[in-house]
């Protein structure tokens, strides 16, 4: 009987032991799976602060990225449209990044474009700064330009000066000079062929003015037609007639001739003579005399009747 007492109570002891190792093993496995579940939570919970560390520097750099755009003007209407678009693209991405900010493969996706679009925005940049050196290079070159043709400008107008001036000068030199200038009124005797003078503007015809051409080597040689206007006492310009065919210029100015002489002038001095006559009677007085050749004023007298 104590025998199987013993037996039993060693049974129970076994049973009892495995019990107490089936509930370790137990025990065990539970702490096993508490301890590799918490530690699947924490790198789950540092997974997802690692995505929303990324997505919010992604969305900095987009905020930023957006800023530098913003300052960006395109050189022409091509690049600005470009700029713009990309503009709209950051706005959208930022938008996405606030969507999706715990998924870390749209995030990856996020930052690769925001990476391509920052290169292209430094293209740009690059772009932009050489266009403004060239055209500051251009302007440069184009004041350098401006100031050359000015001083050139200036240069072909002191020349036109010079060349007007020496125009100017050989056309005064070539004006011919006139002397031993004389003014007498002459009548003619019966028949008409012998000349006399007179004093007397109630017997005058004519007025005889003689003159000499002196010698010019700058002057235009060939045949030259002398005029002769003469200024009556009583204002009035001598001349057979007042149309064109007694007209002439002199200083710039137009008169009636009272005679003219034409004389074979090869640059040295030569003398001429013309006969003078206008309408009617001459009248006692003053008068005036000037010689003009090639259209000036050339020499000048005067003649007193009674």
């Amino acid at each position: 009987m104590s025998e199987e007492n013993e037996n039993s109570r060693k049974k129970r002891g076994l049973i009892l032991w495995f019990i107490i190792a089936l509930l370790a093993c137990t025990n065990v496995y539970t702490l096993w799976l508490w301890y590799n579940q918490k530690g699947q939570v924490v790198t789950e919970k540092l997974v997802t602060e690692k995505v929303v560390y990324e997505k919010n520097n992604v969305e900095a750099e987009l905020r930023s990225l957006q800023k530098d755009y913003e300052g960006l003007t395109g050189t022409n209407a091509a690049m600005q449209k470009d700029i713009d678009e990309k503009k709209a693209r950051i706005e959208e991405l930022i938008k996405e990044a606030a969507k999706h900010k715990g998924d870390a493969s749209i995030i990856r996706k996020l930052r690769e474009e925001t990476e391509t679009l920052r290169s292209i925005m430094k293209g740009y940049v690059r772009t932009i700064d050489s266009l403004n050196t060239l055209n500051q290079t251009l302007v440069a070159e184009k004041k350098t330009v401006v100031k050359q043709l000015g001083v050139e400008k200036e240069k072909q107008n002191t020349l036109l000066k010079e060349k007007d001036e020496l125009k100017s000068t050989i056309a005064k030199g070539s004006i011919l000079s006139c002397f031993n200038i004389s003014a007498k009124a002459v009548f003619y005797k019966r028949g008409g062929k012998k000349e006399s003078e007179t004093t007397k503007a109630r017997k005058a015809e004519k007025i005889k003015v003689s003159f000499s051409l002196g010698e010019n080597k700058i002057a235009r040689a060939g045949e030259k037609t002398v005029f002769i206007r003469i200024m009556t006492p009583d204002g009035k310009e001598m001349a057979k007639g007042y149309d064109d065919n007694y007209k002439f210029t002199f200083n710039q100015s137009s008169g009636y001739f009272a005679g003219k002489t034409d004389l074979n002038y090869a640059n040295a001095e030569i003398s001429g003579v013309s006969y003078c006559e206008g309408q009617g009677e001459m009248v006692p007085g003053n008068y005036i005399i000037e010689i003009s050749c090639d259209g000036a004023v050339i020499g000048n007298t005067t003649l007193k009747l009674d």
